[in-house]
């Protein structure tokens, strides 16, 4: 297993633009804690969301990502639990070939990849990992962009 560091899919020509199309049950976090995803832990802090994908993956978002990235379906219920889409934004994805390890943020949690899974990185030194089969369901190539 590869452990990456210091990774830019900006510079990567296996990497491409994809845009998410998901809509996601979320609840805000009341107390610290942590979640163990498919990929690995998840810890979390109050007011930060705890979020189901359409796929029943789970996983946490800071409050600050969450609120740049996330709105309610239901007008003015920002911040309280419920159902949310995600905004359109566009983010880089590389399909790995072998499995593989990447920090979240620089000391952040460590999560894992299998052969096959995708690492995904929403903005420079903040990454994910994404299991191949949820890509293909919620992930598209974003339109016009190179």
């Amino acid at each position: 297993m590869s452990a990456l560091t210091q990774i830019d899919l900006r510079t990567d020509p296996a990497a491409a633009p994809y845009q998410k199309h998901e809509v996601v049950q979320v609840a805000f976090a009341a107390a610290p804690g942590e979640l163990i995803s498919l990929e690995g832990p998840n810890r979390y802090q109050p007011g930060d969301a705890v979020v189901t994908g359409s796929t029943g993956d789970r996983w946490v978002v800071s409050r600050d990502r969450f609120d740049a990235k996330y709105e309610p379906l239901q007008a003015g219920t920002h911040g309280q639990d419920g159902d949310y889409r995600n905004k359109p934004g566009v983010v880089l994805a590389r399909r790995m070939a072998d499995a593989f390890s990447i920090a979240r943020c620089a000391g952040g949690d460590v999560l894992h990849g299998a052969a096959g899974d995708w690492l995904m990185q929403y903005a420079p030194g903040d990454y994910g990992i994404v299991q191949q089969a949820r890509f293909a369901q919620v992930y598209r190539p974003a339109q016009g962009q190179a």
